[in-house]
């Protein structure tokens, strides 16, 4: 193998100062505002998604605690409930 293969450089967007990079996406966001493409959440749509959310947090824990995850035990605590009708789109 190569060097140049050993070791990737960051190329594009992520290779940009972090000053220009958020100078640059906040300008996309105002130009997707401003000719009506930006997505606007209502807040059923806000709660689907955090419910979604919760849900897949949830079963990533029991899944973990299944297998014996670190993660899950230090989670454990956390009590979370999810109403199922939420989830259905």
């Amino acid at each position: 193998m190569t060097e140049q293969l050993k070791t990737r450089r960051p190329r594009g967007f992520a290779a940009m100062d972090p000053d220009k990079q958020k100078a640059l996406a906040s300008a996309g966001g105002r130009a997707a505002h401003r000719h009506g493409r930006a997505h606007q959440f209502t807040e059923d749509e806000a709660r689907l998604a955090g419910a979604k959310g919760r849900a897949a947090r949830q079963a990533k824990r029991i899944a973990a605690m299944n297998t014996g995850s670190d993660d899950a035990r230090d989670e454990q605590n956390e009590d979370v409930s999810v109403d199922e009708s939420e989830l259905q789109t």
